[in-house]
């Protein structure tokens, strides 16, 4: 890569995200999406995916495509960008159809660099038919491990990004992020994406600051969870069950000990997911009691413990 355009990628660093270096494997990512080529980094959470993507769609001509799972998620991002003085919106199914016309029409006038989109987003006709009219960058994958984990029933939108990108917006260059993937995700991820082409960064995934312990599970787990949980300094964090109906009865019996606590799982409307998840970030919960299908990323620095309430399958 020119050494003036490695000069501009540092003062921008520098003068749009206030950071004088990069981390670890970040500008050999960046710049490898930068030549236009397709790229999966995985990454552990906190590790900077995001810089990953918005370095690049900054630097490039016309507009990047960001698919998030999250409303939460993409909300706050486009909130934290906009502060930074970068032009980026986002669509989705909270929004009024006098915002959805507006946003479009801003991106349509070259005002927008990175739009925030959900999945079904994506997937509408009216949506992928504003999105021809534009030139696009790359499309950006975060959570990436929803197409594998999830994609089949949770969010079956993330099984159809591969035909949206190659297909229907014309081969635009992809790049997947995500903090989990085994071998056999990662296989799948590169799979249903078309990008077995890509270009794989992988970070260390040890973290220093996490500290990991196995109990035995006593006999009345209910207790040994409500003990464990008021235990905590800091009461905020999650609990994994394995089934649905544990879920919703966990979180009933978490409220009647004063522990404000709300279920997530994929027989929930996506209402009432997105409500839970939401209140959880804004702390009117304290813990989230879920099935993996809220294992897609959390923005929010304040999780403090997560207890695998049965044996997880991995």
């Amino acid at each position: 890569m020119p050494e003036k355009l490695t000069k501009e990628l540092y003062k921008n660093l520098k003068e749009i995200f206030g950071y004088d270096n990069f981390r670890e494997d970040q500008e050999t990512i960046i710049k490898n999406i930068l030549q236009g080529k397709n790229t999966f980094v995985i990454m552990p959470t906190g590790g900077g995916k995001s810089l990953c993507y918005q370095l690049p769609a900054i630097m490039q001509e016309g507009l990047a495509i960001i698919i998030s799972p999250l409303i939460a998620l993409m909300k706050d991002q486009v909130d934290q960008l906009r502060s930074k003085g970068i032009k980026a919106a986002l669509l989705n199914s909270t929004l009024s159809q006098k915002v959805i016309n507006e946003t479009k029409q801003e991106v349509l006038s070259g005002n927008i660099k990175m739009l925030y989109v959900a999945p079904e987003t994506l997937n509408k006709e009216d949506n992928l038919a504003f999105l021809k009219q534009t030139k696009l960058s790359f499309i950006a994958v975060d959570e990436a491990h929803c197409i594998s984990d999830w994609g089949h029933d949770f969010r079956p939108e993330y099984r159809n990004i591969r035909y949206v990108a190659n297909q229907q917006l014309g081969r635009v260059p992809i790049i997947a992020l995500t903090a989990t993937a085994t071998p056999r995700v990662q296989l799948d991820i590169l799979s249903n994406l078309d990008i077995n082409d890509a270009t794989v960064f992988q970070s260390s995934f040890n973290r220093p600051n996490l500290y990991y312990e196995i109990r035995y599970k006593e006999e009345q787990a209910d207790k040994q969870l409500i003990k464990l949980i008021k235990e905590q300094p800091q009461i905020m964090g999650i609990v994994y069950c394995q089934s649905r109906k544990q879920v919703d009865e966990l979180a009933a019996l978490l409220n009647l000990n004063d522990i404000k606590a709300a279920p997530y799982h994929a027989g929930l409307d996506a209402n009432a997911r997105i409500k839970n998840q939401e209140a959880f970030l804004q702390k009117q919960y304290n813990v989230i009691v879920a099935t993996i299908a809220f294992g897609m990323g959390i923005d929010t620095p304040d999780v403090r413990f997560v207890i695998h309430y049965d044996m997880p399958k991995s």
